[in-house]
Formats: structure tokens, C-alpha cells, sequence
């Protein structure tokens, strides 16, 4: 049957109608009216599982790691932490109603679409590994000014950092003194003090200790401590709880989430 069809319709027409039929097959499968995504403005029944399934993040109760149901928009790939992350920016901060010059690590895809199009904002996209970004650069030691930035993006990405302290206080340094961080990073709810080994090295140890092979530790809530300890006044928002129960589940976010949104104090005047 395949053969006919493809000699009755002409070349010329073959991706067109493979893209039709694909399309067709997405919306049996997904279309529906439980869940939005801020993103690609999609409806959909249901979406893709994320996270990887190992037992430490779920014995240790850690919000924004793990195996997780419903967490990726099916058509654009946004995360759920993603769309947190989106939603928060737009309803707590300044980052779309003045000029900001924003500094982005480790970009995520759909966030990064839309920043990069914002004409009242100096986007800079930085990583030390990733290859589309618009400079490589540790977050241990960030080749930039003192006092450069308005505002930091930087979202699961310390809890990669084997000096997570030096970052901070690279973070801090590099923000301009009443500018803002976004620092998110995955969270234990059962444990009080962050838990890590710099032992642990090999990507299997930490895979079983910290529930990821390129994780280094596992934060508690003593992360607001550490934070602190570089300079920061942080200010912890239970935005996902904030929200109608009917957002949350709309935009399938992690409803235990909190964000830390960290400024740097601004300087008396002289």
C-alpha cells in the first residue's frame, strides 16, 4: 500500500504529507486541555516524563530531581522547571518592564528564545562547555567587571560546581549592587544540611550519592546559608504555592518548588 501511495503521489509532495500525518499523530496522541506551556502556547491530554530514575533523589525527597511524570511539553521540550522559571521572571521581577543587562548560564533552549528577542534587554549567554553559547566562561571565575550586570540567570547549574562557594561569590561580584540573581538548584526536603563528599569523584559513586553522575552534592535548606555567606540578601518565594491549584497543574509545575531570587545590597550613598 505504502508503494502505490508513493507512486500515485509525486516526490515533489512526500514531506509535506509525511509532515501532515506526523503532525496528525502528535495531536491524536497529545491534544487535550489539561496542560499549557507558557512556551509554545500548546494544550495537551498529557506530556513526556523527565528526570532520570535513580533511588537517592527519591529517598531523599528532592524537589526538581528524579524521575518525574508530566514534566516536558510534548511539541517544544520545555522542562518544568523551566516554565517556573519563565513564570516567576515575568510575575516577581523587573527582567521584561526595564533595560537589563542579563548575564545566562547555561541557557535553557525555550528561555533563551524568548530573552534574546526582548529589545529592553543585553542578553549574554555563558557556559564553560555548551557550544551555542555566546561565551565560554567558568562560573568559578567570570572573565567580566566587577558591578556589570543588572541581573543573573543561573538554573541548576551549582549543583554541578565542585566550589559552589567560589561561584557565589562570582556571581555576586559580577552583579551590580542592587541587581538580582535567579539561583535555582534541586532540593532536598528530608535532609538539613547539604550533603556532599569531594571523595566521591567517579560519575558511577556519584550517580548513587547524589542521584546524578555530574552532580558533586545534594542542597538542603542550608543552601540560603551558603548564598548568604557570599554577600546575598535572599529572599526565599513559595511562588508555586502562590498560585491557584488550577495554575499549577495547568502548567505542571513543582508545586514544593521554592525559588531564590538574591540581591546584592546597594551601596550608601556618600
Amino acid at each position: 500500500m505504502k508503494s502505490l501511495i508513493k507512486t500515485l503521489i509525486p516526490t515533489r509532495y512526500h514531506e509535506a504529507i509525511r509532515s501532515t500525518l506526523d503532525e496528525l499523530r502528535f495531536r491524536i496522541r497529545y491534544s487535550g486541555l489539561r496542560f499549557h506551556c507558557p512556551f509554545c502556547g500548546g494544550w495537551f491530554r498529557k506530556l513526556l516524563p523527565g528526570g532520570l530514575d535513580f533511588p537517592i533523589p527519591k529517598e531523599k525527597k528532592v524537589v526538581g530531581g528524579g524521575y518525574r511524570l508530566n514534566t516536558t511539553c510534548p511539541r517544544c521540550q520545555s522542562y518544568d522547571r523551566e516554565r517556573l522559571e519563565y513564570l516567576f521572571l515575568k510575575k516577581r521581577t523587573d527582567l521584561f518592564a526595564r533595560k537589563i543587562k542579563l548575564l545566562h548560564f547555561a541557557p535553557e533552549e525555550n528561555l533563551q528564545k524568548v530573552l534574546s528577542t526582548q529589545p529592553n534587554i543585553d542578553y549574554l549567554t555563558a557556559d564553560l562547555m555548551a557550544p551555542d553559547v555566546m561565551v565560554k566562561v567558568d562560573v568559578t571565575a567570570i572573565s567580566y567587571p566587577d558591578d556589570t550586570f543588572d541581573a543573573v540567570i543561573c538554573n541548576h547549574v551549582l549543583e554541578h560546581v565542585p566550589d559552589d562557594r567560589r561561584a557565589m561569590a562570582e556571581l555576586y561580584r559580577v552583579l551590580k549592587p542592587g541587581g538580582w540573581a535567579y539561583l535555582q538548584v534541586p532540593m532536598s526536603l528530608s535532609l538539613a544540611e547539604t550533603y556532599e563528599d569531594p571523595s566521591i569523584t567517579t560519575p558511577q559513586g556519584r550517580q548513587q550519592a547524589f542521584g546524578q553522575a555530574d552532580h558533586v552534592r545534594i542542597y538542603a535548606r542550608d543552601y540560603k546559608d551558603r548564598l548568604e555567606g557570599a554577600g546575598f540578601l535572599v529572599t526565599v518565594h513559595s511562588f508555586a504555592r502562590e498560585l491557584r491549584e488550577s495554575s499549577v497543574r495547568r502548567y505542571a509545575l513543582l508545586k514544593d518548588e521554592d525559588v531564590y531570587l538574591c540581591t546584592k545590597p546597594s551601596r550608601p550613598a556618600s
